[in-house]
């Protein structure tokens, strides 16, 4: 038994061994590409609060829904990548309010993270691509929930979606407790507990992930204009105030529209 014990501690010893070597060759590698350490770092948050919760932490995704950015050879054509990023593409919301410098660091991210090896992309490349773009480009702040961005006539018909497609999953308060106690739990969809998760999130990551993924055991089989009265329902219950217009179910719109806790 000692001996065993001993063994199992020679082998732990060994594999932080090497993983401290891991962590210490990684940014030795991304040197090699010409990548600054900085940038990376800052491309790994960018990927955290942008990306994750469809490509997950691994990059491994969530085929086919959402693939997978590990191993990826289209991540070989950096032009691609400005592209998606910027203005968004199947299942995948546009992000316009990304400066060149963040594309060049998400991009330099999940070029090199986990098993990628390509060449760093640097911000004058991503500003030559992004010139060439038209019609995503954000002139002002942000917009937040907060500021009225739905209409009232608009969550109520949300309202009606959400009880005949949602709300048998996820609760009549909308607080992820199913109607049906045998029915097993699921992610809030308003209030604190959803706002932690979602916060600094566009509403068109929501759109895009919500009619993705939802109803569960249908996805994408509600309307677009139903997905997005929904989240208009989503954000009254959650005390957001209602406005003049209606939101429109556009990822362009919908991505200038963020999601957060507090006016």
């Amino acid at each position: 038994m000692l001996k065993l014990v001993a063994l199992k501690l020679v082998a732990l010893k060994l594999l932080v061994g090497v993983l401290g070597m891991v962590f210490v060759i990684a940014p030795a590698a991304v040197a090699q590409q010409g990548i600054d350490p900085g940038l990376f770092e800052q491309g790994q948050q960018l990927y955290q609060q942008n990306c994750a919760l469809c490509h997950q932490d691994s990059g491994v995704g969530n085929p086919p829904t959402f693939p997978a950015l590990s191993g990826n050879d289209r991540l070989g054509d950096p032009v691609r990548i400005v592209r998606s990023i910027h203005q968004g593409g199947r299942r995948m919301p546009p992000f316009p309010a990304l400066t060149a410098e963040e594309i060049s660091s998400l991009a330099n991210y999940v070029r090199n993270a986990w098993a990628n090896d390509f060449s760093g992309v640097t911000t004058e490349e991503v500003a030559a691509v992004l010139e060439g773009l038209e019609g995503l480009e954000v002139t002002g702040p942000m917009a937040s929930v907060w500021d009225g961005v739905f209409s009232e006539a608009q969550a109520t018909r949300g309202e009606a979606v959400y009880e005949g497609a949602c709300g048998l999953c996820h609760g009549r308060r909308l607080n992820g407790a199913p109607d049906d106690p045998d029915m097993r739990s699921t992610p809030p969809l308003a209030r604190a507990r959803f706002l932690r998760i979602w916060e600094g999130r566009s509403l068109a990551t929501l759109f895009e992930y919500t009619r993705a993924t939802m109803p569960e055991n249908n996805p994408s089989s509600l309307t677009e204009q139903e997905y997005v009265d929904v989240i208009a329902y989503m954000l009254t219950v959650g005390g957001m105030p209602a406005g003049e217009e209606d939101l429109q179910p556009d990822p362009k719109s919908l991505a200038s529209v963020v999601m957060r806790a507090q006016p």
